[in-house]
């Protein structure tokens, strides 16, 4: 096959790749707000059930690839692929999940007859995908500048480039030039597939993960994280992997423990030695992979049955994952065993290491990929390396008036479950907030688009953020702050049910310090007492000082006497707002849940914001620091 061929053929398959990721990003976070919904509000519908055997009808429905695909239904497949694409830059859930599910169904066709025809560009096209997926998310500050509203325009024209490039492929004869072997493929094939796109999606091609997992650096981390991804796309870099790998059986053996022993290292441990661990996964996962698509094999195999396989062990990882999150609420069991699902989908991938082990020729023509491989990388490296530049924190006002918030995110949806973390942010900013504390702020979970909430918002609003994970590295709460804090600290709280904790900085302002607490208190079934006395033993005799949070109890309650009987004041009452406004549900609230408490400092306004941004109302209190 030609240079040209190739190179076209590669990036038809990057597409189809890229947007197979993205759908998967956006079908689980959609199904998320259904499940949400109908199991913890209810009712519990027909339309729970519906969706669900959908999407495992559309990872299935590679059993059904032709075992000859020609170049015809594969153009056709990744025509619908391309074109049902557009309604991921839709924000609005029905049209996203219908979009993902077609995305999906037709992403699995197209790859299991493309697995027949041309490996390379399979192994190439993930490859480019990822790069890709690496670039847009970074660009947009992790979350996907790809699937913003404001990329619909440009997606169309996509669009239209990749159906003439379709076109052009399915009349080019090379292109339906077969590999002389079929991929060795089988149960362990498709396992490995499986267990591979789990790894990767969820952890592993997600720099902000990594950096929240190792509590690292992520301005480090995502272009260390990319340059891995891309060496594969030179020749030589993959003939090295495939000397060293299938011709030393001791090497395989040494890399498919190293995988397992860095997934847990990265898991349990944390700062530089954990980062390195989780990257070098990275590295041998894309070793396995090489592997994956190298190796010979007579046997005449459809791969199609495999890859639904392993698409469906990547949904049953994927439920897990989640209910490992969702503990409390679904299998208390699961509590801090989310590592044991990364071991189990790390499996296969490094028993399909040692597999493949035969004889190759996939790559011998493929030296002059290196020409063009090397432009795209140095390309990538410099857009992700200034979309995450470090930029200056906004400075506190220097006349001692500060604003102080608080505000249940929502991981980044609003009641209904569409995802507006930037009207989360504009609401912050158009209320000019100096300080602010969130709750449920998720940083890289696949149910709310992998996006890091914390990161997001805090470069969206040039501001300094300090995170506390609480489940399973990647939620938790967070505190938004302008200037240099002096002291950040965090505690975790006991807890019988959902994991929560504490967060603390002390920002100087001017001539006056002040502490700033933020907390997300556990809901009724919790000892909510406890976790406010431990909190308050935390928060000590510190002032002035705010108090703000999701305390998940109204003004009656305990939990509310007890933060009073510490010094804590309510600035709704000191400044006459009697009764203060409500803030929970965001659309016609009907109780008071989220305060921000003031010790030893003057209000001078306090407000509820009326943004429908999340399902909670933003409060927002000034305070005079000056004296």
């Amino acid at each position: 096959m030609s240079t040209n061929s190739q190179v076209l053929l590669n990036l038809v398959a990057a597409a189809v790749w890229w947007f197979f990721f993205q759908s998967f990003r956006v079908i689980f976070s959609v199904l998320f707000g259904i499940i949400y919904d109908r199991v913890f509000v209810g009712p519990i519908d027909a339309w729970l059930v519906i969706s669900i055997v959908l999407l495992l009808l559309a990872l299935l429905l590679p059993a059904l690839a032709p075992t000859k695909p020609t170049s015809q239904e594969l153009a056709v497949a990744a025509a619908v692929v391309v074109i049902t694409r557009i309604g991921l830059s839709i924000n609005n859930p029905e049209v996203r999940y219908w979009s993902s599910l077609v995305v999906i169904a037709g992403s699995g066709l197209f790859l299991a007859g493309l697995l027949k025809r041309a490996r390379r560009a399979v192994l190439l096209g993930f490859l480019l995908a990822l790069a890709l997926d690496v670039a847009f998310r970074a660009v947009g500050q992790t979350y996907d500048a790809a699937l913003r509203v404001g990329w619909l325009p440009y997606q169309i024209l996509v669009t239209v480039l990749l159906l003439i490039l379709i076109a052009w492929s399915a009349r080019n004869a090379e292109f339906q030039n077969r590999e002389r072997r079929p991929p060795n493929v089988g149960i362990l094939w498709g396992l490995s597939f499986g267990g591979l796109l789990f790894l990767e999606l969820s952890l592993l091609s997600l720099p902000n993960a990594i950096a929240r997992w190792s509590q690292w650096s992520y301005v480090a981390i995502a272009p260390t994280l990319l340059m891995i991804t891309l060496l594969p796309l030179s020749s030589r870099v993959r003939r090295t992997i495939l000397d060293l790998t299938q011709r030393r059986s001791w090497l395989r053996i040494f890399f498919a423990g190293l995988l397992i022993g860095t997934l847990l290292y990265g898991y349990f441990a944390n700062g530089i030695f954990a980062a390195f661990s989780l990257l070098l996964s990275q590295t041998l996962l894309l070793i396995g992979l090489v592997g994956m698509l190298s190796s010979e094999d007579r046997l005449e195999a459809n791969p199609g049955p495999w890859i639904a396989l392993g698409s469906l062990f990547f949904l049953v990882l994927n439920f897990l994952n989640a209910f490992a999150f969702t503990y409390p609420y679904t299998l208390p069991f699961l509590r801090g065993l989310g590592w044991v699902f990364y071991v189990i989908a790390g499996l296969p991938v490094a028993a399909g290491v040692l597999r493949h082990a035969g004889p190759f020729d996939l790559m011998a023509d493929a030296g002059s990929g290196y020409i063009w491989a090397l432009p795209f990388a140095a390309t990538t490296l410099v857009l992700v390396g200034i979309s995450i530049w470090p930029q200056p924190v906004a400075k506190l006002p220097e006349d001692g008036n500060l604003r102080l918030a608080t505000y249940n995110i929502h991981y980044g949806y609003d009641e209904h479950w569409r995802y507006t973390l930037e009207n989360i942010a504009s609401t912050i900013e158009d209320n000019d907030v100096d300080v602010i504390a969130l709750q449920e702020v998720d940083t890289g979970r696949l149910t709310s688009y992998a996006v890091d909430d914390a990161y997001y918002l805090a470069r969206r609003l040039k501001m300094g953020a300090l995170y506390l994970p609480t489940v399973e590295h990647l939620t938790g709460i967070a505190i938004l702050y302008k200037g240099t804090p002096e002291v950040r600290t965090t505690k975790l709280l006991t807890s019988l049910q959902e994991q929560t904790g504490i967060a603390h900085i002390l920002l100087n302002s001017g001539s006056s310090s002040l502490h700033s607490f933020g907390i997300w208190v556990g809901l009724s079934d919790e000892d909510t007492v406890r976790q406010l006395n431990e909190a308050l033993d935390f928060i000590g005799a510190s002032s002035p000082a705010t108090f703000g949070g999701d305390f998940n109890s109204t003004p009656e309650t305990p939990v509310i006497q007890a933060v009073e009987k510490a010094g804590f004041t309510d600035p709704f009452i000191e400044l006459g707002i009697n009764p203060p406004p409500l803030t929970d549900p965001a659309t016609s609230p009907t109780k008071r849940i989220d305060y921000v408490w003031i010790r030893g400092v003057k209000p001078l306004k306090a407000w509820v914001s009326p943004s429908l941004a999340s399902d909670h109302r933003m409060v927002v209190v000034e305070l005079d620091t000056s004296r």
